[in-house]
């Protein structure tokens, strides 16, 4: 038995190649799969089985691409009713490869067609070896059941007893190999490692500590963090069968005239994804902002209309390709052109253009505890604003403010803050989007506040993968 581990940065997504001497399995592909397909190559073995645990909600999974690519078939929970071609499988399935036997466990509760494959190797023994657990049990976590309307109680419940009942039957030497570690947003406090023992999470595992099943529900149903707009997407993505990655639209380099041009189809918008002190001191007007180097997918897939076409404004071509990728990863799959030679070709054309005037943790100390009447708005998540925030401020969390601008008078000047300048630059341009014209951001956010000796640190931002699961 061969394991290899893949990690994708950002969405925090772990697949896996499952190798025998000639043959292999990979159990939840990311959407760009030629990586497998080299790692198999040279491993010297086949890719013949492609296993889903679940339907993912964060990310659409490679399984077409890959097994167009390699005529390996897909295996998927038959409850998933999915409309391309599969092995369908249910509880008590079993899959063999080589002298690798997986049991098929089902587990749902993070989704309700969610399935888990428990791994022994009969060269070595008839003793579990490991669990491909998808999201229901992470390393210090366990899956959210929350991303179903009107269902979260239902599936806390079926959780419980997926981890209780079945999970937790396994040995303790039995490791446990998850789909997400720390930075998903599929979980609430994920540690960075990316595996772990049936042992040590039942000893360690805050979740797991919690044995009442009433206490339990509680605890997964209340005080979640928000679930990004594409969550309610992927799932129904992954379930039809996402569109292979070659069929995709073509970047097409666009001179500055011709990127303007198309900007003005209320089909299309324009998506700036240079750093965000860059956005900061020039970028075109309306644009939507996302700095590459933040959570760039998660916001994609949270804020960026997946409908429209998409144009993007980058440094160079690399950075257009990495934002494409990124951003077909998440669903977001029109992006059909680029503004060839960045904003200094914008500018060089005399075309109109758009700053945010920044703020450093002093500026902003000086004009809070001042006579300055700007309003200030924390863009962070409802956890980290209670955890510590400043006097006054108001919090909106930034996706939020497509809707709750209204919230906000245009007529005053507004500063947004988040923990970094990343988030609270997405929410600047969302403003600007609105008729906002005095938007100002705090570079170093609150980490850079607290730095300056302005408040203390924010215990989310600096522990982000705590338990968040007691009472602290």
């Amino acid at each position: 038995m061969l394991l290899k581990h893949f990690f994708v940065e950002k969405i925090a997504h772990s697949s896996y190649i499952l190798a025998g001497k000639s043959t292999c399995a990979v159990i939840d592909p990311r959407r760009d799969v030629d990586l497998y397909i080299e790692e198999a190559r040279a491993l010297g073995v086949r890719i013949t089985h492609i296993l889903q645990t679940h339907l993912h909600a964060d990310f659409i999974s490679g399984h077409m691409d890959l097994a167009k690519k390699t005529g390996a078939k897909i295996y998927v929970a038959r409850s998933a009713k999915c409309e391309f071609d599969h092995v369908p499988l249910e509880e008590g399935d079993s899959i063999r490869i080589e002298k690798l036997h997986l049991e098929v466990l089902e587990t749902p509760g993070h989704t309700p067609e969610h399935l888990s494959y428990v791994v022994r190797d009969t060269a070595r023994g008839d003793s579990p070896a490991g669990v491909f657990v998808g999201d229901t049990l992470f390393v210090g976590d366990v899956g959210r059941p929350d991303l179903f309307p009107g269902r979260a109680e239902e599936l806390a419940g079926k959780l419980y007893h997926s981890l209780h009942d079945k999970i937790l039957k396994l040995p303790d030497h039995c490791e446990v190999y998850p789909a997400h570690g720390a930075g998903s947003l599929c979980g609430r406090s994920m540690a960075a490692k990316w595996v772990s023992t049936i042992g040590y999470e039942r000893k360690y595992n805050a979740a797991l500590q919690i044995t009442e099943k009433s206490e339990f529900i509680r605890s997964l149903t209340s005080d979640m963090p928000p679930a990004p707009d594409h969550f309610s997407r992927c799932s129904d993505i992954n379930r039809r069968g996402p569109a292979l990655v070659s069929s995709l639209p073509a970047v097409e380099a666009l001179r500055a005239k011709e990127f303007q041009n198309r900007m003005g189809d209320p089909q299309v918008v324009v998506l700036d994804v240079r750093s965000y002190t860059s956005f900061a001191s020039l970028h075109i007007p309306g644009v939507w902002h996302l700095d590459l180097a933040g959570n760039f997918p998660t916001f994609t897939g949270w804020v960026i209309p997946p409908e429209k076409e998409i144009l993007l404004v980058a440094d160079d071509y690399g950075d257009t390709e990495k934002a494409r990728v990124w951003a077909n990863r998440v669903g977001v799959d029109r992006i059909t052109g680029y503004l060839e030679g960045g904003m200094p070709a914008w500018a060089i054309s005399g075309m109109p253009s758009s700053d945010v005037h920044l703020l450093s943790a002093d500026e902003l100390y000086e004009a809070i505890t001042g006579t300055s009447d700007l309003v200030l708005v924390d863009v962070r998540a409802p956890l980290e604003y209670a955890d510590t925030h400043i006097d006054g401020a108001i919090n909106i969390p930034a996706p939020d403010l497509r809707t709750r601008f209204r919230e906000l008078s245009p007529d005053k000047p507004v500063t947004v803050i988040c923990s970094s300048g990343n988030r609270s630059s997405l929410a600047a341009s969302i403003l600007k989007q609105h008729g906002f014209t005095n938007v100002s951001n705090v570079a170093g956010g609150m980490t850079g506040y607290s730095a300056a000796g302005h408040t203390r640190e924010c215990t989310v931002c600096v522990t982000p993968h705590g338990s968040r699961y007691v009472d602290q």
